[in-house]
């Protein structure tokens, strides 16, 4: 019997692909049209900004807790968040769970190290970028974070929050990340995270320069793992 998947929901692009990878690559390890079971809950994603933009790390991991909460009642087994910035309120909220996570940065950090890869660009939104979220499970792999610049960080965020999560997906921005990709390339990254759920919308290994680390997909598929194998 496999576990039961909860899903504490950011950002519904980011949310989505991660649910519909769960349910397309579940068929893979259990049977046609097979997956676990999946409940996701998602508070306005107004009221995640409101606490980010306010520096509220507290009330960001209470709006994750609420969730939670109502995915406990539900019947989920364990919780997984498919946005990489709110995970800043991770230390928050772990010890008054009602039930165990996986992180989203050490399922990424986990596959760069098996993957070799070493000096790892990192992208997402500003409040990622700026935060220890990445910086801090690379380094307990031995692996390095080298962050894009200040007027990258800037784009790459307004991409985001202007495009990505309303789901609009334009050319001028996939030019934006190769250019960028480009010069980390050049500044001796030997791979990128994308660290945003939604990059992986418009970003992938066959368009950029270097070798990516799907964050959305690669936590979809930890979380498939762990429901499969009851641990």
């Amino acid at each position: 019997m496999t576990l039961h998947i909860g899903i504490v929901g950011c950002s519904a692009e980011g949310a989505s692909l991660c649910y519909r990878t769960i349910c397309a690559e579940g068929e893979k390890a259990l049977g046609p049209h097979a997956h676990p079971e999946v409940s996701m809950h998602t508070p306005s994603l107004a009221d995640y900004v409101a606490c980010l933009e306010a520096g509220d790390i507290e009330g960001v991991g209470d709006l994750m807790l609420a969730s939670a909460e109502k995915l406990a009642k539900c019947g989920a087994d364990f919780l997984i968040c498919p946005d990489n910035t709110i995970h800043q309120a991770f230390d928050h909220v772990v010890p008054r769970s009602p039930l165990p996570w996986l992180h989203i940065a050490e399922v990424v950090a986990a596959e760069a190290a098996a993957g070799g890869f070493r000096r790892l660009a990192l992208t997402g939104t500003k409040w990622l970028v700026e935060s220890d979220v990445y910086p801090e499970k690379l380094a307990a792999r031995d692996l390095e974070c080298i962050r894009p610049d200040a007027s990258e960080c800037d784009e790459i965020d307004r991409i985001i929050m202007d495009e990505l999560v309303k789901g609009t997906f334009r050319p001028e921005a996939v030019r934006y990340f190769q250019q960028v990709f480009e010069r980390l390339k050049q500044a001796g990254c030997d791979a990128a995270i994308l660290g945003c759920t939604e990059i992986p919308l418009i970003i992938n290994d066959g368009n950029v320069p270097l070798p990516t680390l799907d964050s959305t997909r690669l936590l979809a598929r930890a979380a498939l793992h762990r429901a499969i194998d009851g641990m």
